[in-house]
């Protein structure tokens, strides 16, 4: 484990930070103790993302009705006046 006081913190960061982005714990000391740790978040566990089911889904609103193309075709016949 690395370790840095509040002088170099305050005055080198960007090195400190440099080495928590790396992957190193950083323990900050100030008069000799240990008051606080800087590390690396944790690993992010990728959650798998489901889709609904769409097509289920349309067949249990509409069921089977499908409509003919006639029916739209004459709808835009009727509104071109």
């Amino acid at each position: 484990m690395k370790t840095a006081n509040v002088r170099q913190l305050r005055h080198a960061f960007g090195d400190v930070m440099e080495l928590v982005t790396e992957g190193h714990e950083v323990s900050i000391i100030k008069k000799g103790k240990v008051i606080a740790l800087l590390g690396p978040p944790p690993p992010v566990k990728g959650k798998k993302i489901e889709l609904p089911d769409f097509a289920t889904r349309r067949k249990r609103i509409f069921g089977d009705r499908v409509l003919p193309g006639s029916i739209i075709a004459e709808e835009r016949e009727s509104y071109s006046c």
